[in-house]
């Protein structure tokens, strides 16, 4: 099977150590070892909701790169790995409060970060139906932030449509390094998703919809949590309300969210019904633990909205 006429996307997948319980670290009884990363959430999202999704990246030689392989694969999801000599990144996540999550990330220089243009199948992205990369893997270094460019460059030649996520780390990178960075790969890009903090970052105290549609996207797309969402769409304005549900997990929501908007666009559904797939998606998420494990397929959207959530 090839990548055509799917999702493709590129990034850091790590193998992540979630504490048990809520709690400072030392008192945690014990760990569940977990695999994220935002594109290959993404890639795992689109593949459960029913489209094609590959993934590249680079994974050392251990058993966390090999458990993220094998994840990734289970969960329908196409694996190109490029072997590395470095480790795969690690995070260890607890929960300070039932509020506060904490993350440490222990990923200098590991082989996700080692990413090169090199790296790059240029078939592979000339076939797509989208290219997705976020903010987060231009952070890593050098490299990785060329192998980004040079990806959305080569989408971009093919005619091939390019997602960004906007995906803004304070731990990776100052927000006055961020800033020209997630600038120029806006420009570049056809579909922009963002919170109105990561607009803030990008933008000089222009409204984060219309702010960002103006640096060149035809599709932006504002994700606010539990506010909803605001979108710009083909020069049309959309408003979608979250879904009240009950939070037992924050993480890998907005991940979700961008999963159930790529997986419409992909299959050919109006705007309108990307944002309902994509705000149902997060609000799945965050009523399930995990990143990605937990991801929505069609059949869980239909049971959380009691409505037929496209194909």
């Amino acid at each position: 099977m090839t990548g055509a006429g799917g999702l493709f996307t590129l990034g850091e997948a790590m193998g992540i150590f979630v504490a048990d319980g809520i709690g400072t670290l030392e008192h945690a009884r014990g760990f569940t070892l977990a695999v994220g990363g935002a594109e290959s959430n993404v890639a795992v999202g689109v593949a459960r909701l029913g489209g094609a999704a590959t993934w590249l990246g680079r994974l050392g030689p251990d058993s966390t790169g090999s458990l993220i392989a094998g994840r990734l694969r289970s969960s329908g999801v196409r694996v190109i790995a490029v072997e590395d000599t470095a480790p795969t990144g690690l995070m260890l996540r607890y929960r300070r409060s039932a509020q506060f999550i904490h993350a440490d990330y222990h990923r200098a220089g590991s082989a996700g970060s080692r990413l090169t243009p090199a790296d790059l199948p240029l078939s592979e992205l000339e076939s797509a139906g989208i290219v997705h990369v976020t903010g987060i893997t231009p952070a890593l270094g050098d490299t990785a932030r060329a192998t980004v460019f040079a990806a959305v460059e080569a989408a971009r030649a093919a005619g091939v449509p390019v997602s960004l996520d906007v995906n803004y780390r304070g731990k990776l990178w100052s927000r006055f390094e961020a800033a020209p960075v997630l600038r120029d790969l806006v420009a570049l890009a056809d579909v922009v998703f963002a919170g109105p903090d990561e607009a803030a970052i990008i933008l000089d105290g222009a409204d984060p919809v219309d702010g960002l549609a103006g640096l060149g996207p035809t599709e932006v797309i504002v994700k606010d949590g539990a506010r909803g969402c605001t979108a710009l769409i083909d020069g049309s304005r959309h408003t979608v309300p979250a879904l009240p549900v009950t939070a037992v997990d924050p993480v890998g929501a907005g991940d979700a969210f961008v999963a159930g908007y790529l997986a419409d666009r992909l299959a050919g559904a109006p705007p309108a019904e990307r944002l309902r797939t994509a705000t149902a998606a997060g609000a799945f998420a965050v009523t399930v633990p995990g990143d990605c494990d937990g991801a929505p397929t069609r059949a869980d959207l239909r049971s959380l909205t009691g409505a037929d959530i496209h194909r």
